[in-house]
């Protein structure tokens, strides 16, 4: 793996139109200009968020829902274009940001695995190397030609969890799916994940448990109103994250 910076945001932003699917025109993204101003109905998921994370780092990623933590996730995987600001991203991306993996439903576990494996660059000869790993990892043996809709949430992880990570991006993002699996399934996470980084990969863990934060990750980033608000070492970030949760929670006293 590259040493130095893998990930780099400057001024990032992105809107959304509430109850209403995205819709940035097309023309308008090939021109590169830039966004209309706000109108109604439209508010920002992200806005001004800047940062850059360097090989080998592991960024846990706080904050409570709906404050911008999948969808920077889903702009460092691609899946989302920014309306302002920039981003690069050194190298390719392995993302498990949602239960399902990005898989397709009506395809089977066997096809899936093919289909993923393929799209992120591997050779046939390379998938068919590392399938037999991915299904024992997976532990979807007897599934295999069973369409990936019938499986269940903790499946649906575990396959998703085994094709991301036998990857060979440099990138992984890991989005709260490992609270879906079951505990002999996390540790088995767990052990897959310090493989990767002490392989020196680049990983950005979102989850709600402290203690899964603390084994992977020395720095972190809080999101909160779409806006990066704390950035560095991890407890700092949890201690502010913590003292703003209490700071909402504690009632008003009467004037």
């Amino acid at each position: 793996m590259t040493s130095g910076p893998v990930i780099e945001a400057d001024g990032l932003g992105i809107s959304f139109k509430r109850h209403r699917r995205r819709n940035r025109r097309l023309r308008d993204l090939v021109a590169g200009r830039a966004p209309a101003k706000k109108r109604k109905g439209e508010f920002w998921a992200l806005r001004d968020v800047s940062f850059t994370v360097d090989a080998g780092e592991a960024v846990g990623l706080v904050g409570g829902n709906g404050q911008g933590k999948s969808t920077l996730l889903k702009l460092i995987a691609g899946v989302l274009l920014p309306d302002e600001g920039r981003l690069r991203v050194h190298g390719g991306v392995a993302p498990l940001i949602e239960v399902t993996g990005g898989f397709v439903g009506d395809l089977t576990a066997r096809d899936n695995i093919l289909l993923t494996a393929g799209l992120h660059g591997l050779t046939k000869k390379q998938i068919a190397d590392r399938f037999d790993e991915i299904v024992e990892f997976a532990e979807v043996g007897d599934f295999l030609d069973t369409p990936f809709r019938h499986f269940s949430s903790g499946m649906k992880v575990r396959l998703g969890f085994s094709v991301i990570t036998t990857l060979d991006e440099p990138v992984v993002l890991v989005d709260e799916v490992l609270a879906v699996g079951d505990r002999a399934f996390r540790e088995k996470c767990y052990a897959r994940m310090g493989e990767l980084l002490s392989g020196g990969r680049t990983m950005f863990l979102v989850s709600h448990n402290e203690v899964d934060l603390r084994r992977f990750c020395k720095r972190g980033m809080y999101l909160r109103g779409g806006s990066l608000v704390s950035d560095g070492p991890l407890e700092d970030v949890l201690t502010k994250y913590r003292e703003d949760a209490t700071r909402r929670r504690r009632p008003r006293s009467a004037e």
